[in-house]
């Protein structure tokens, strides 16, 4: 059965290669819009939607995969920074604190059934100078990435510990995915 990568996500394609699955891209095209204000719902719903957006160019022919990160701190919601200004304030934000990563992952099957579930992982973060989270910025790895780091990345450095899937943190819980997947084909 052919699966089909609703995301141009470099993490994901990666984690699936990691994974062995073989499968091919087409990016959803949509606004990431929700009216959802809890970090697994939101996740969740972000997913379906592009997992939906594919599903409808193609239809069920294909097993569609689609996932969505946000990082959250309290009751804050960080998506990728609008600018480096921004990135400057979450990663300050985020700088001697835990914070959850939350990926939510949708898989439709050949009948059109949607398969949705979402993942939470605590991240730590050293308590990062000012100064060692600007020379990060100066990279530009954070600009395209939720919570405006990349653990397997650079990022990395500005990070203590973790609790729970590391992989969730780049991006996919890859072996609840994987599972998922095994299911449906």
């Amino acid at each position: 059965m052919e699966i089909i990568l609703a995301s141009n996500s470099p993490r994901r394609k990666e984690l699936l290669s990691q994974a062995g699955i073989e499968y091919k891209v087409v990016a959803a095209d949509i606004d990431e819009v929700t009216d959802k204000t809890i970090p697994a719902e939101i996740v969740q719903d972000l997913s379906r939607q592009k997992a939906a957006a594919v599903a409808d160019k193609l239809g069920n022919e294909k097993i569609i995969l689609a996932a969505d990160t946000v990082v959250a701190i309290g009751d804050k919601i960080l998506g990728k920074p609008k600018s480096k200004d921004d990135a400057l304030d979450m990663l300050t934000m985020l700088s001697g604190r835990t914070h959850q990563v939350f990926t939510g992952v949708t898989l439709i099957d050949t009948q059109g059934g949607y398969h949705t579930f979402s993942a939470c992982t605590d991240v730590t973060m050293y308590d990062n100078s000012k100064e060692e989270i600007l020379g990060y910025i100066s990279t530009g790895e954070p600009m395209d990435k939720a919570g405006a780091y990349g653990i397997q990345g650079r990022g990395a450095i500005l990070v203590k510990e973790i609790k729970g899937d590391y992989n969730n943190v780049v991006g996919m819980p890859l072996a609840a995915t994987v599972r998922l997947l095994k299911t449906l084909t």
